[in-house]
């Protein structure tokens, strides 16, 4: 299985050139490339695919010298990069869900660029990158596995070297414990037994501060050296909250990996809950379809069980008798004339786990 491990990195000046240097080429090349597959289609009715493109690479050098000093695999890297981007939209479209055809780049959309198989080396806290030089790395933990790909991210100011490497699942011991888990918005997860996991409503925490940066942002000029200043502490804020977040769900979901053999959620609709204006913010600070993406890949090299159901009448069923009973949202007891009295969301969280049950048996 392939494992992501992203450390931080210190380029000097001199090298921070080279890396804006590089991420400014294969952004000019990728625009380049959609336009003559654009260009293709309305002429010939046919479109270039990969090879097609990367094979014209040794020419386009010669043309344009610029190219020369960009590591080839790294060039390579875009081309298929592109060919990824219009597999997806053509799968998007065989499956009538929103089309999303590929767009030209800014420089604001295009922040990385990647080493395929090599070009890169890394000798204790020092990592080469051909083209560009030995760059001072942050190694915070030891890679594990084989590296495949070495990519360079560029993000409000910082560097990044993040690593894709293959390793072998390493089972945890098996476990009998089962849970089923209600996720919600006072309770980032309501399990079907234990204490209820709290969401930390890190946006919400930050909010005042957050609006104070972004009208900062709306009274400076267009253009300006001012709102440039006043975007990049904007999208740092948002960074902030965004690694608090994360770093939650990794805790929360490493626990409950940990603990249960299987883990049952509900397969939640997260796009559409988000249409509803007045629960949309509540639900992304949540981060639901986070913590259950942290928890599918833990528990894949685990060797846990992730199963997600169907969540229609999960909260109205009783878990004891399996009679329909309605609730408000605002009805936060569960009570069946069977005389079952529970939490609405423990309710919930019991009846996810017997659908679980039933899917896997």
């Amino acid at each position: 299985m392939l494992v992501a491990y992203k450390y931080r990195i210190y380029p000097t000046k001199e090298q921070k050139q080279k890396i804006q240097f590089t991420l400014e080429r294969c952004r000019l090349l990728y625009n380049r490339l959609l336009e003559e597959r654009i260009l293709a289609y309305k002429q010939e009715g046919k479109t270039p695919n990969y090879y097609d493109q990367a094979n014209t690479f040794n020419e386009r050098k010669q043309h344009i010298p610029a190219l020369k000093q960009v590591h080839s695999q790294v060039l390579q890297d875009v081309a298929k990069r592109l060919d990824k981007a219009y597999q997806a939209f053509f799968r998007r479209v065989k499956q009538a869900e929103t089309p999303g055809f590929p767009r030209f780049k800014p420089q604001s959309r295009y922040d990385s660029f990647t080493y395929p198989q090599g070009g890169y080396t890394i000798h204790g806290n020092k990592i080469k990158l051909s083209k560009i030089g030995e760059v001072k790395i942050k190694r915070h933990r030891e890679l594990q596995g084989k590296m495949k790909t070495c990519s360079i991210l560029v993000k409000n100011g910082k560097y990044y070297a993040c690593f894709s490497c293959e390793i072998e699942a390493k089972p945890l011991p098996i476990t009998n414990m089962k849970v089923g888990i209600d996720l919600g918005l006072k309770h980032l997860a309501i399990p079907s037994e234990g204490e209820p996991i709290e969401s930390p409503k890190y946006l919400r925490l930050s909010e005042q501060r957050l609006k104070h940066l972004q009208r900062a942002v709306s009274k400076k000029k267009k253009g300006s050296k001012r709102r440039s200043k006043a975007v990049h502490q904007l999208a740092k804020l948002h960074e902030h909250v965004a690694n608090q977040r994360k770093d939650h769900a990794h805790k929360v979901s490493r626990k409950l990996v940990n603990q249960y053999q299987l883990i049952a959620f509900e397969d939640l609709n997260v796009l559409g809950l988000v249409k509803n204006h007045h629960l949309a913010k509540s639900i992304v600070d949540a981060g639901w379809q986070q913590l259950v993406q942290f928890v599918m890949y833990k528990a894949e090299s685990a060797g846990r069980q992730v199963v997600q159901v169907n969540p229609y009448n999960t909260s109205q069923q009783c878990s004891n008798c399996g009679e329909i009973v309605k609730k408000t949202l605002s009805e936060r007891t569960h009570q069946c004339s069977c005389g079952y009295v529970a939490d609405r969301d423990v309710n919930a969280a019991i009846n996810i786990l017997n659908l679980a049950l039933k899917n896997v048996s």
